[in-house]
């Protein structure tokens, strides 16, 4: 299995081979909490693409032809390996990412989920027939697999988010190509030898390192039929353009801001535990974080005192060191961006009643540390109430009825999940029903949908038609067709 701490520049995977890459330039990948260096990642150039894409097309055409019952096989062993490994795959993840044990092995459980639901490919790859659709004459559908496809992935789940998409491309029986993110690519390193050992052929998985360079050789390839991408809105936006522009298929996931509404009949309790895991779970660095909580009459009272006693006892630390409730952000760069959000919001009037900003580890001084951050009477109109920050920092609201609450939400360009705490049916029902948000939660935090359930947003936080998981991935990794028949 590949190493996470030899500090040496790592490999991209083609062929079946971990190869060097092309590169001259790379940069350094270092644990969050600690500064550790851990290696390198290279930053490949377009000439690693070309081989990485030449790899995946030889190997397509035998791997289409292998029967799904025996992918399903090879996906199947890799689930074995994966839960037989999950302690060294989660432990390598918190190194990398700063997220804590609970989170990583919650993270690679969602990942397995995936590879245990596109084992099912002998049924979701079925098509339909009819007969006599006129006079004898039949008409039957078969889903295809169509070739290369490659995936863009984020830093903040490493390890799950491309397991949305991967394994149910070579499940499918297409062929891949996995652009990992820069700041975390190790972990899945560890899966692709992990898949290897499975008995996944040389040239169906593939992993090419890097940054804007290979992500446009990625985007424009004409040998690439389609393309996944998660990140932040405009650059979902860009990416989604670009590769539609160059005739692929595209579903590209973006950012978000998500509100958390609370209504005066809430188990106030199990909503401030939803709450908190929501808000200061990863660090706030995930596109369910719910980083806008939204108090109902005299709800937000209530809501407001529980809320900010829990977020100023959270315990921040190392991710590996026991009651570790909250670790670093990823980076410098990232833990400035954050702090910037904080500073504006007092500059444009919201009122800071949490303040994370001078947040230390004694025994890790030079960690990326950002504290539980809480402001109220936040706005749509602020950065704070409008831009996602991606970091531990909540902006509270009051409002007086559902549809205010509604409103509020209409007014934010994002539109990938939200949530109701409340014992009222009727309120849950008129929520969803006009909320116009694609991941809605009842009485849960992080509405995230299960492998079989499709995942993405709406608005400005998803480009495309198909999204991640469920029965939308196996339509977007395959091609219906239509077969008219006269004998």
């Amino acid at each position: 299995m590949a190493q996470v701490s030899n500090k040496e520049t790592v490999y991209n995977f083609i062929g079946g081979e971990w190869t060097v890459s092309s590169a001259t330039d790379s940069l350094s990948i270092e644990n969050p909490a600690t500064r550790e260096t851990l290696g390198r990642v290279p930053l490949s150039s377009a000439a690693d693409v070309d081989a990485a894409v030449a790899a995946a097309s030889r190997a397509f055409p035998a791997w289409r032809e292998t029967p799904a019952v025996e992918r399903a096989r090879i996906l199947f062993r890799l689930k074995e390996l994966l839960e037989e490994n999950a302690q060294e795959i989660s432990r390598s993840l918190t190194l990398e990412h700063g997220k804590n044990l609970l989170e990583t092995r919650g993270e690679l459980q969602r990942g397995i989920e995936n590879v245990e639901h596109a084992c099912g490919i002998p049924t979701l790859m079925m098509g339909e027939s009819l007969e006599d659709i006129a006079a004898g004459i039949d008409c039957v559908t078969y889903r295809q697999p169509l070739g290369v496809f490659a995936a863009i992935t984020p830093y903040n789940f490493p390890v799950m988010i491309p397991m949305w998409f991967w394994p149910y491309a070579v499940a499918a029986g297409n062929t891949f190509i996995l652009k990992p993110s820069e700041q975390d690519p190790l972990t899945h390193q560890m899966i692709v030898d992990l898949s290897t050992e499975a008995g996944l052929p040389p040239g169906v998985l593939n992993v090419v390192h890097g940054a804007q360079e290979t992500v446009t050789a990625l985007l424009d390839h004409p040998g690439i039929v389609g393309i996944s991408f998660v990140g932040s809105s405009q650059v979902a936006r860009l990416a989604y353009a670009k590769a539609a522009a160059a005739g692929k298929r595209v579903q590209a996931l973006g950012g978000a801001k998500n509100h958390m509404v609370v209504m005066p009949d809430a188990d106030f309790n199990i909503t401030n535990e939803a709450l908190i895991g929501s808000l200061f779970g990863s660090a706030g660095q995930r596109c369910l974080a719910g980083s806008a909580v939204v108090g109902v009459g005299e709800a937000y009272d209530k809501m407001r005192e529980r809320f900010l006693d829990s977020a100023n006892s959270l315990t921040i630390g190392y991710g590996l060191d026991e009651g570790t409730e909250m670790g670093p952000v990823i980076s410098k760069p990232h833990k400035e961006r954050v702090l910037g959000y904080i500073d504006a919001g007092e500059s444009e009037g919201a009122k800071l009643i949490l303040d994370g900003r001078d947040a230390t580890v004694d025994s890790y001084p030079e960690g990326h540390w950002v504290g539980p951050t809480v402001f109220e009477d936040v706005n749509p109109s602020m950065k704070l109430g409008s831009e996602e920050i991606f970091g531990p920092v909540a902006g509270l609201s009051r409002v007086k009825n559902v549809d205010e609450a509604v409103d509020l939400i209409q007014q934010v360009e994002y539109g990938n999940a939200t949530s109701i705490f409340t014992s009222s049916g009727k309120a849950a029902r008129e929520f969803r029903y006009k909320a116009g948000i694609s991941m809605i939660g009842v009485n849960v935090g992080v509405a995230a949908p299960m492998a079989f359930f499709p995942f993405g947003g709406a608005r400005g936080s998803f480009y495309g038609d198909l999204k991640a998981q469920g029965s939308d991935a196996i339509s977007f990794y395959t091609d219906r067709r239509v077969v008219i028949e006269r004998w």
